[in-house]
């Protein structure tokens, strides 16, 4: 069984299981294959020239031009990945990825979260290992990515978890079958062979026989993380989880008096908080997701 797995209870593993493939029946219901839906809602692919003006206007909202060394890529497993590299941070973004209408989401996931929940964290007392036992932190995740997978979608007309779905989805069979048998199984939800390959490809890593059982399970990590915020959104305090660094939802009442706020930044989208509360209700809608069962197996 995957490692992930052993952090939640058999019984919110089942639940997360069970919303994410109603996720994907619910966009294939609606689009009919993976296929029609990447090009329905991501758009068409863009070029390296069109893919620099959207980073320059996005980097100009969130005021860190310059900041942010940007490289783009083919030789990438993800869509984009944050790192730190000859000491600046840099983004890398995969070009196979980068579509019409998912750039931006792209670029609030990881700069308007990732990065500036980054920036913020470094102005904490906690900012150090020793500050965050100090503080009895709780770990980042399920709270930074999945907020990060939020953000990706957060202003999309059609906002389908279909990627941290069939992330998780992935996951849950890869911890019963072998490389082949998890490539044959994903053909029931994606047809093609080089995005089935991808996701196999993530959830075998780091496997020595990928002939049998077994996963690295980190990717099950968002669907998480979305369930958990969602259940909750209704009381987290949005602009202050982003403020106070890369801290965990749950921490963030608790941690407030001793945070320092003075020029933290929020990210641009957050600024109008009533929209964005809007959107994630509307994420919640558009996906199906049980709010009732979130409750319960959710509890405060």
């Amino acid at each position: 069984m995957c490692l992930y797995v052993g952090r939640v209870s058999a019984l919110v593993f089942r639940f997360c299981v069970r919303q994410a493939i109603r996720i994907i029946r619910t966009v294939l219901e609606k689009y009919g294959t993976y296929e029609s839906f990447e090009v329905a809602t991501g758009g068409r692919l863009l070029s390296k020239c069109q893919i620099w003006s959207v980073i320059r206007k996005y980097m100009q909202k969130e005021g860190c031009v310059g900041e942010v060394v940007v490289q783009l890529t083919d030789d990438l497993l993800s869509q984009a990945v944050m790192m730190v590299e000859d000491s600046r941070p840099t983004l890398a973004i995969n070009l196979a990825g980068a579509r019409q209408h998912w750039l931006e989401g792209m670029l609030r996931h990881e700069i308007g979260t990732h990065y500036i929940r980054g920036v913020n964290n470094t102005r904490q007392p906690w900012h150090s290992s020793e500050g965050r036992k100090q503080y009895s932190l709780k770990p980042a995740n399920p709270t930074e990515e999945g907020l990060a997978s939020l953000h990706s979608v957060l202003f999309r007309k059609q906002p389908f978890l279909w990627r941290a779905a069939l992330l998780y989805y992935t996951i849950e069979r890869a911890s019963r079958l072998s490389f082949s048998a998890l490539f044959q199984d994903l053909e029931q939800y994606v047809q093609d062979a080089s995005v089935r390959w991808e996701y196999c490809v993530r959830a075998k890593r780091g496997q020595t026989d990928t002939s049998q059982p077994g996963c690295f399970s980190k990717d099950q990590v968002y669907l998480d993380g979305i369930l958990r915020i969602l259940r909750h959104r209704q009381t987290i305090d949005f602009p202050l989880l982003a403020a106070l660094g890369k801290v965990s939802y749950e921490d963030v009442n608790r941690l407030k008096k001793f945070g320092v706020l003075e020029k933290t930044r929020i990210p641009h989208f957050m600024q109008d908080l009533e929209r964005y509360m809007k959107q994630l209700d509307h994420i919640v809608t558009t996906n199906g997701l049980n709010e009732e069962e979130l409750e319960q197996l959710l509890p405060d």
